[in-house]
């Protein structure tokens, strides 16, 4: 019996033994995203998270999609880094298999900051860069580096002939950057206990995911300030007043970058406009069918029920402080014309409008409506008419306090009704092009590659957002930083070889389903020998 009980206090050591073996494994530092993230500054906008193993590598070696996001000169510095020292044969064990995080970041210096953090495996220690910078052939030279709040060191790349600094706060993780600014700033940052700057993946979804990627919207608008010189673009406009977290997975595909999962809607924030459209259901956008084979650029609303959103809409604009305008405004149209107007437009809107900006920049908002011979009747009467379908609003801001913000820069536009759609422009020229475009089908889903490029894309969604990479070449030219503009007309590989990106935004459950799909341009010949070769492996 004696001999029993000793057995099974062995065994039930080993057992005890063995679960805290196993469940320290499974909090090995590189998996430690929480902590790993809360060292990156507030004012990332995007963080990259992906496993520092032979195999993810593998995977995008010789692919065309990330040397044209980042550009082939950062991804050679990304490279050289990666072997100099991520996988140098002597420090391999502390960093193989470990999460990295590439942030971006809005920069004093440069136009956009890039910084990669990392949690290294027990053991590592900074100093051991200065052993390995004294070796023959090293490639690079290491010199401690003095900064208040944490240990430093400055790496000079030879080959690079460039600094890269390192830092870390402890509790063995580290941050990376040739930006020192960036480096200081990721030394001086205190984490926000009161408000999470990224929504995470759970443990296991990060577990299965290729790679993911993290948004932070509200800080969208101040990383793309570091491109634009026209701070009043409205690319993505409604985008960019989000306040609200993505959470995305890498779906990898040979010829596009996919990413899908959800966005966290900030419900403690006052209510956004792309909030009305959270208690919708999604529905299937029709209206790019008709869009120009010139778009540049263009956002998408779909609702399944119209008139709640416009109630919606009405509250909304009460809250923001225009309810007294709008009052008096539909007061006056009816004064004037004995029109309920807000109340019959209300009921003849359809589930679809959209704001469409071309390549010449002219600007466009189609409308789908039930019965286009009752919507052309009821503006008839708040118009200047100049023929039996065409007219001029002779109100102002009308658009706006129907449709919301997504139609604020048309404050008395020019409008035409074809079949059940109606078009807004904000001159009669625009009006008449869109109307060619319409009569000879000049849409851009009669462009293959367009064709290609929306089977990509969920079939339903409440807000997609598009741009083409060619269509808005002109716009870019006029509102980027000349320095950012050439560097997108780069001859080397750069976003200009990418057809199109589109953003998806689906309501479910308070929250946005999203996807991001970003599709190379599959003309070349090249690209098309390059996706035959992969598929036929």
């Amino acid at each position: 019996m004696k001999k029993q009980i000793i057995i099974t206090l062995i065994l039930l050591l080993a057992t005890v033994y063995a679960t805290v073996v196993y469940f320290k494994n499974l909090n090995t530092p590189g998996m430690r995203t929480s902590k790993v993230m809360q060292v990156i500054p507030d004012d990332a906008a995007l963080i990259f998270e992906f496993n520092n193993e032979k195999g993810f590598y593998d995977i995008f070696n010789g692919s065309k999609l990330f040397v044209s996001i980042i550009g082939k000169q950062k991804l050679d510095e990304l490279d050289t880094l990666k072997n100099l020292l991520l996988q140098n044969p002597s420090l391999e064990k502390y960093f193989s298999g470990q999460n990295i995080f590439v942030s971006l970041h809005p920069s004093k210096t440069d136009n956009i900051g890039l910084m990669l953090t990392i949690s290294s495996g027990n053991g590592f220690d900074g100093s051991m860069l200065e052993d390995l910078s004294k070796l023959p052939n090293s490639g690079f030279v290491v010199t401690p580096l003095k900064m208040s709040g944490g240990q430093g060191y400055t790496i000079y790349i030879n080959s690079l002939k460039k600094r890269f600094y390192i830092t870390s706060k402890g509790d063995d993780i580290f941050s990376g950057s040739f930006s020192k600014d960036l480096i200081d700033s990721s030394l001086n940052h205190k984490n926000k206990k009161d408000r999470k700057s990224f929504e995470l993946l759970s443990e296991q979804q990060s577990t299965n995911s290729l790679a993911n990627l993290y948004i932070n919207f509200e800080q969208i608008s101040p990383l793309l300030d570091q491109l634009f010189q026209n701070k009043n673009t409205d690319i993505l406009r409604t985008l960019r007043i989000l306040s609200d977290l993505a959470t995305l997975s890498l779906n990898y595909r040979n010829e596009a970058l996919m990413f899908n999962g959800s966005t966290a809607v900030n419900l403690n924030e006052a209510i956004g406009y792309s909030n009305l459209f959270i208690n919708q259901q999604p529905i299937v956008n029709h209206l790019k069918d008709i869009f120009p084979s010139t778009t540049a650029y263009s956002v998408n609303f779909g609702m399944s029920d119209p008139l709640k959103f416009t109630a919606d809409l009405s509250a909304f604009n009460s809250k923001a402080g225009f309810g007294n305008e709008r009052d008096k405004l539909l007061n006056k149209i009816k004064a004037e014309t004995g029109k309920s107007f807000k109340k019959d437009f209300n009921n003849l809107l359809a589930n679809e409008f959209a704001v469409v900006t071309t390549r010449y920049f002219e600007k466009f908002a189609i409308v789908s409506v039930k019965n286009g011979a009752k919507i052309k009747s009821l503006l008839s009467a708040v118009s200047t008419m100049s023929d039996e379908s065409s007219g001029q609003l002779n109100y102002e801001k009308l658009p706006f306090f129907l449709l919301g913000d997504a139609l604020s820069t048309f404050k008395r536009p020019y409008f035409t009704v074809i079949d059940n759609y109606l078009i807004f422009a904000n001159s009669n020229g625009e009006l008449k092009s869109y109307n060619d475009i319409y009569i000879n089908r000049k849409f851009l889903s009669k462009n293959e590659q367009n064709n290609q490029f929306n089977n990509l894309l969920a079939e339903r969604s409440n807000i997609s957002y598009f741009l083409s990479l060619k269509n808005i070449q002109p716009i870019l030219e006029r509102d980027l930083y000349p320095t950012i503009y050439q560097t997108f007309k780069s001859p080397e590989q750069s976003l200009k070889d990418f057809y199109a990106v589109s953003i998806q935004l689906s309501a479910g459950d308070k929250n946005f389903y999203t996807n991001f799909c970003l599709k190379l341009n599959t003309d070349s010949t090249d690209l098309k020998s390059q996706i035959a070769t992969q598929s036929q492996q």
